[in-house]
């Protein structure tokens, strides 16, 4: 029955991008397998012993992940990723298309690549996408004025977010 309990931990431990959660309940399950299958062999002394060592593991070093969890993300290691979203008219998807390269590219922002999504009334949303880079606010601000004004284009906007 505990070994059964520590298959199921192995399959808790979730990963999303660079986290994982999971892994002290799953590897605490392993060791309380563990200690089940020495207690069933007739080895006490381990099987105590081994107890031992995962109730000290697991109360002593809780205060090391706390202090780890609550240590502030340092900026400069944080990825940066940059967003110019450009609604299109109908019909000018490719004129939009253009001119979102046109004003990154004389901005000097490469973008990475430009998605685009469809829309049901027809048009498209843009999204040029420029990763590892800073850019400067204004600069995208006056970007997005100047995507704004073009007849071939409904709206225009910047987000930033990170990989975090």
């Amino acid at each position: 029955m505990v070994c059964g309990v520590g298959f199921l931990g192995a399959g808790v431990i979730m990963k999303q991008g660079s986290n994982v959660w999971g892994l002290n309940t799953a590897a605490t399950l392993w060791c309380s397998a563990a200690v089940g299958a020495c207690a069933g062999a007739d080895l006490a002394f381990e099987a105590i012993t081994l107890t031992c060592f995962v109730l000290a593991g697991n109360t002593l070093l809780r205060p090391l992940v706390n202090a780890i969890n609550r240590a502030p993300l340092d900026q400069a290691a944080t990825e940066a990723i940059y967003e110019v979203r450009l609604t299109a008219k109908p019909g000018h998807v490719d004129d939009g298309r253009e001119l979102l390269r046109e004003q990154l590219e004389s901005a000097n922002y490469l973008p990475q690549g430009v998605e685009v999504i469809e829309r049901e009334q027809g048009g498209a949303e843009l999204v040029a996408t420029l990763i590892g880079t800073t850019a400067d606010p204004r600069e995208l601000d006056e970007i997005v004025s100047r995507l704004d004004e073009h007849p071939a284009v409904e709206s225009a906007s910047w987000s930033l977010r990170t990989t975090e």
